[in-house]
């Protein structure tokens, strides 16, 4: 990508059931070339606003994250695509510096974006980790620069070219509250038994035991998780608890 030719910059969401909060989303990326949208098993209104609002709509049934969201990535077209979930929302600033990155630099390349994490109204900084939210994350790269792995849960991500930063963060609504996080923990935890099922571990009930107490130190304490109060506990629990819980269903449960 050289030369006077305009940098196109594409923005891909994946979504399942989404409308609650997808048409919020979509409007925050009208500053993109290219809005793609890829609907997973959609059966609520989803599909109506990203026909709407998206230049792109792909629509299938993936098992795993990992395919679906490589799906989207191979429909973009542009020299830069930008990941955005439904759940999060692209501030103007943060817009800005994206276009700006898009425009300028050399390839290859991926940008980490920094997050600001909500669980409800409430900002939560500190504790992300563990495989429990994340504090920052690469959402804006150059075309064929990411790509997603076969995990069901956290799935492994292959970049390629230079690793820089962006500076005003993304917003991420992560869980409505209290309940919503114990859903998240349910999920996380039945998706990653499924993966040991499918691939063998060697896992035991040993080193789970010893994680609930190192996970929760890097959370509550490595991430500073203790200046949020009772929600950086809380965000440090959930981070402890999610690896054991899956090597329990694991054992325990058939599926």
């Amino acid at each position: 990508m050289t030369g006077n030719a305009p940098r196109r910059l594409s923005a891909l969401v994946v979504a399942h059931n989404e409308e609650h909060q997808l048409a919020e989303c979509l409007a925050a990326l009208a500053f993109a070339d290219e809005i793609v949208v890829v609907l997973d098993r959609c059966t609520d209104g989803s599909k109506a606003i990203a026909d709407r609002l998206a230049h792109r709509v792909i629509e299938g049934a993936w098992e795993i994250e990992g395919p679906r969201r490589n799906t989207g990535l191979d429909a973009c077209t542009g020299d830069w695509i930008l990941e955005v979930d439904a759940d999060e929302r692209v501030p103007p600033a943060l817009a800005a510096e994206i276009r700006a990155a898009a425009a300028n630099a050399s390839a290859p390349a991926h940008y980490l974006i920094p997050f600001d994490n909500y669980i409800g109204k409430r900002l939560v900084r500190y504790g992300w980790g563990g495989s429990w939210g994340v504090s920052a994350t690469t959402r804006l790269f150059s075309r064929g620069a990411k790509r997603w792995g076969d995990q069901r849960i956290h799935p492994v991500v292959t970049l390629a070219g230079e690793k820089r930063w962006l500076a005003t963060p993304m917003i991420h609504y992560v869980d409505a509250g209290i309940s919503d996080m114990l859903r998240r923990l349910d999920r996380y935890s039945s998706a990653r038994a499924r993966d040991m099922r499918a691939n063998g571990t060697t896992e035991t009930f040993g080193r789970n035991l010893r994680r609930l107490f190192t996970r929760f130190f890097k959370c509550y304490v490595r991430r500073k998780g203790y200046k949020e109060g009772y929600w950086g506990f809380l965000v440090a629990l959930m981070a402890a608890l999610w690896p054991m819980l899956a090597w329990l269903k694991y054992k325990l449960e058939d599926e």
